[in-house]
């Protein structure tokens, strides 16, 4: 006896179990409703439509309701919406546009009515220029806005897949975008550190990132609308996109007696059968297992959508299938930038309180010396037995790759000693002989053995430096480049002959630059009876997370984008020829890791003469910042720096500066001159410390010297404001507030304070003898043009935000700082 199957909803699930009940049943009579136009299109391609990656249309459509009636005899009712579902009387109610509402009953009912796009209460929500993307129609009005080019700038809000996609693709189109995010960051998937190289692309790609502030209006205004943000922030723009996220499209079941979640889902058993008989359930309104931690889950994909259509259509054609959880595998284009991720990250193993490691590795994505290499920075997740918990991984090339291999991995149970053992396929052009996914097997097997201890992120924030030393095992040239603060600089190969200036009653906390040196030398260290711990990924990974948008951060410390020329006219595209009559040499130094761009560029630029130009393309993503640094160190002029995918491409001219201490006259002899700025680390925050160091500032300034006051752990409270500044924090960060002193009134003395008596009577001395008092020494270093500097990192450790800051105050890293201290001829420590 045939039986009868209706399907509500078809793209991926839906039109999957279609298909799939057909090909094992010729017989079964299989109506399929669908409220819209279109039965299965490509929404994931939605985005590149848009932005006209995509040209044609018609490639969005993936079966049209004629393809599914000849190919599959599959009845297709479109523009006909299931208002209801009747679970005793096994029937449906339909609201047709061509046939009205009527009912139709069932034997089977498979559930694929997706999700739809949020849509909160935001006052102003409503305007006719705000859109949100879900399908061809949706796609259809904002493509046609665009291609009117009646608008100029657009705000996206939201910073999950869909937006990214959506700020990408209108940028191709050449809109200002503006990408506002209430969360801290962007791709929930992905964990903080992973998710800064996104961020940054996003930047250099011309997209303005607001994070961490959520839309509190919209406001109608001549050209469009206006954005008003929760800190008061007003964005003017053409239009908005809203990608917030979805919801379950499950309002029309909710009479029906079928089992939903508290968010709406469908709750399905591991047949993808609901709590109804004979209705069963597939795609994104549906509540799945999460693969590796067993706990509910709410994944919108395509992938498993497919899938559970698949197993739904076995099931109700006698063959027992079951849908064993997701994983949550995706993966996304940022402009040049691949960003992939599968099972579990930090967060979710943290809130879960699940015990885990990770491991951090910036592997090549083929053969170096194989031209067209690049960078991926990968994180590995796994637990105290080595099973592998999940990953990501980012790059121009090989995320995909990478991510595919363990996602494998996971589905079938593997630990990271079966990472190591992998065969894959390795030619120069394809992959290195030992894959990233051997070199990330190999770091985390070293830990788990006791080979190599590691420690992250997490552990350099709350070190205790009278416990421990932080040791770079870098070249030198690197570490001029900049260091993590605290640090000494004891290169690998030196190391051997210079372990007796280490303490072995100190922990050694080794890092290089992506983790293989500090390895080489943790492993050095402890077998000659030191106890050390090798940072995972080395200071690559410590840059990444250090990085912030649109706030400076260690690795723009030494010069800012405005310091550079801009030579992108005519001269440029023609590759400085002929520029001045100067002799111009090209340079490939892609494939290379740091420090081998500058290890070349120093090499080359040694055989060149004042006034050349050195052409340099690199391929290692801190070369950006690593070669303003160097030229700004060594005295030479950086033309112009651009970054195209993932290629930096430097103009670099051999400067005509004898040096730091020698200037022309102007009848071409030569001078002597000295460096005569001032820097002053300000490390203390005793009241008479503070004092001292402004009076010293104050004086140099007046003597017409340049001073820098670098303010790090300590005296930063000396800049604190001494109102209360409301301000987002955890509970460590919050406790380090209740404990220091809000501002330079707070401040105590460092011999004789007495309860805070001899603070008192010092600024009364002071006053009696008619000195400024420390606020007043403030504001006139600030009046004498002193440069005042908040350490950045110094500001994370201790939970001091921005805003705390008195105004005025710049903020930079300990490169920064270097910097400035080569330009000066005395540096004190206060």
């Amino acid at each position: 006896m045939s039986k009868k199957v209706i399907i509500v909803g078809g793209v991926a699930g839906g039109a999957s179990a279609a298909a799939r009940i057909r090909r094992l049943d010729e017989n079964a009579e299989v109506v399929m409703f669908e409220k819209g136009e279109h039965i299965s299109f490509a929404n994931c391609g939605l985005p590149y439509y848009i932005g006209e990656t995509i040209k044609e249309r018609e490639k969005l459509l993936v079966q049209t309701p004629e393809a599914m009636k000849r190919r599959f005899n599959i009845d297709v009712k479109i523009n006909s919406e299931v208002v209801s579902v009747d679970t005793e009387r096994k029937s449906v109610k339909v609201v047709s546009k061509e046939y009205g509402e009527y009912e139709e009953s069932y034997d089977f009912l498979v559930l694929s009515p997706g999700a739809k796009p949020i849509r909160p209460n935001i006052k102003g929500i409503d305007n006719d220029n705000i859109y949100s993307l879900r399908n061809i129609a949706d796609t259809d009005r904002i493509k046609a806005v665009i291609d009117a080019k009646k608008s100029r700038k657009a705000v996206v809000i939201g910073g999950g897949f869909i937006g990214i996609e959506m700020a990408e693709n209108l940028v191709e189109r050449n809109l200002q975008v503006t990408l506002v995010e209430a969360a801290p960051h962007i791709l929930a998937p992905f964990d903080t550190e992973m998710v800064a190289i996104a961020e940054k692309e996003l930047a250099f790609s011309g997209v303005s990132l607001i994070l961490n502030n959520g839309v509190k209006s919209f406001i109608d205004s001549e050209s469009g609308v206006v954005v008003e943000l929760n800190d008061g922030t007003k964005i003017e723009t053409d239009m908005v996109i809203l990608a917030i996220g979805v919801t379950p499209d499950t309002a029309f079941l909710k009479e029906s007696g079928i089992k939903l979640g508290e968010r709406g889902h469908i709750l399905v058993d591991a047949h993808m059968k609901t709590s109804a008989d004979g209705v069963l359930a597939v795609g994104d309104a549906i509540a799945v297992k999460d693969f590796v931690n067993g706990n509910e889950a709410f994944v919108p994909l395509a992938g498993p959508a497919n899938r559970q259509g698949r197993i739904a259509a076995d099931n109700i054609c006698g063959i027992s299938s079951e849908y064993k959880g997701t994983m949550g595998t995706s993966i996304l284009k940022i402009f040049s930038l691949v960003a992939a991720s599968t099972g579990n990250n930090e967060r979710t193993l943290k809130r879960l309180g699940k015990e885990y490691k990770k491991a951090y590795a910036h592997p090549m994505s083929h053969a170096s010396y194989y031209p067209g290499a690049t960078e991926l920075s990968i994180k590995l997740l796994y637990d105290l037995d080595g099973k592998i918990l999940g990953a990501q991984a980012l790059g121009y090339d090989g995320a995909d790759k990478f991510i595919d291999v363990i996602a494998t991995a996971i589905r079938f149970g593997a630990k990271v000693d079966d990472l190591t053992e992998l065969e894959l396929a390795y030619a120069p052009p394809f992959l290195s002989a030992k894959s990233p996914a051997n070199m990330i097997g190999f770091i985390a097997q070293n830990d788990l053995r006791g080979l190599a201890d590691l420690y992250s992120l997490d552990e350099l924030k709350t070190l205790d430096k009278d416990d421990t030393i932080l040791l770079d095992v870098r070249d030198e040239l690197e570490a001029e480049n900049g260091i993590i603060e605290g640090a000494i600089n004891i290169p690998v190969n030196s190391l051997r002959e210079r372990m007796n200036e280490l303490d072995k009653a100190k922990e050694i906390l080794v890092y290089c630059a992506v983790g293989l040196r500090g390895y080489v030398a943790s492993r050095m260290l402890s077998q000659n009876g030191f106890k050390v711990k090798n940072l995972t990924g080395g200071y690559k990974s410590f840059m990444q997370g250090n990085y912030k948008v649109n706030e400076p951060s260690l690795e723009n410390a030494f010069t800012n984008k405005d310091d550079i020329k801009d030579y992108s006219s005519e001269t440029v595209e023609k590759g400085y020829e002929n520029m001045d009559n100067s002799k111009v040499i090209e340079l490939d130094a892609c494939g290379l890791s740091c420090p081998g761009p500058l290890m070349k560029v120093k090499t080359a630029m040694d055989s060149l003469e004042n006034g050349d130009v050195l052409c340099v393309k690199a391929s290692d993503p801190g070369f950006y910042e690593d070669i303003k640094a160097w030229t700004k160190r060594t005295n030479n002029e950086l033309l112009d720096i651009k970054k195209s995918g993932a290629i930096i491409n430097a103009y670099i001219r051999k400067s005509n500066v004898l040096s730091h201490e020698t200037a022309v006259t102007s009848d071409g002899g030569q001078i002597k001159t000295d460096n005569d700025g001032k820097t002053i680390v300000v490390f203390s925050g005793d009241l008479d410390k503070a004092i001292a160091s402004f009076i010293i500032a104050n004086g140099a300034a007046a003597m017409g010297r340049k001073v820098t006051m670098f303010f790090t752990f300590w005296g930063l409270n000396i800049l604190r404001k001494h109102d209360k500044i409301d301000t987002k924090k955890n509970i460590v960060e919050k406790a380090f507030g209740m404990m220091m002193p809000r501002g330079s009134k707070k401040l105590t003395l460092s011999r004789m304070n007495m309860g805070g008596l001899g603070a008192k009577m010092i600024r009364a001395v002071m006053k009696n003898k008619n000195i400024q008092s420390l606020e007043d020494l403030i504001q006139a270093a600030m009046d004498n043009g002193v440069n005042i500097v908040a350490c950045t990192m110094s500001m994370d450790v201790m939970g001091i935000k921005k805003e705390e800051l008195l105004d005025n105050v710049n903020f930079g890293g300990v490169g920064y700082y270097l910097g400035e201290a080569e330009d000066s001829n005395v540096n004190l420590f206060v």
